[in-house]
């Protein structure tokens, strides 16, 4: 054999790995891609009904959202009726409940009732250090 034939063999031979090795990675890629295409159905087959489920959550809650503002502006009025309730009381009960305060105190200082009796206080003057009483009065005769 000579030598252009050994190089053509060897040529022929490197070709045929090649193609070999090319056709095991074109192999293995179709397997990986069928694998990747069944687990892409699988995840859209799932996530179909999740969408759907969170779509009707989001709808409930819409719903009682709804509820709770309606319950809120009810709150709101109830509260709104009982503060003008409260001040017509207030208008209604409450001056003639001063004004009979007011005599009711009236007829006992007029009476020269006292209930309660005043306190006297004493001052001191303080000076650096010590306390010195203040002279004391003499009661006026009356």
């Amino acid at each position: 054999m000579s030598g252009g034939e050994v190089a053509g063999i060897l040529v022929a031979v490197f070709w045929a790995i090649l193609v070999s090795f090319l056709a095991v990675v074109l192999v293995r890629l179709a397997q990986v891609l069928k694998a990747t295409t069944k687990l892409v159905a699988d995840v859209t087959d799932q996530a179909v009904p999740l969408l759907a489920d969170a779509s009707t959550t989001v709808r409930s809650a819409r719903t009682q959202l709804d509820r709770v503002d309606a319950i809120a502006s009810d709150v709101q009025e109830v509260t709104s009726n009982a503060s003008a309730l409260s001040s017509t009381v207030a208008s209604t009960f409450g001056g003639p409940l001063v004004k009979i305060a007011a005599f009711g105190y009236g007829v006992r200082k007029a009476l020269g009732r006292t209930d309660e009796v005043p306190q006297k206080t004493t001052r001191r003057t303080v000076i650096v250090g010590r306390t010195v009483p203040t002279p004391r009065r003499r009661k006026q005769k009356g």
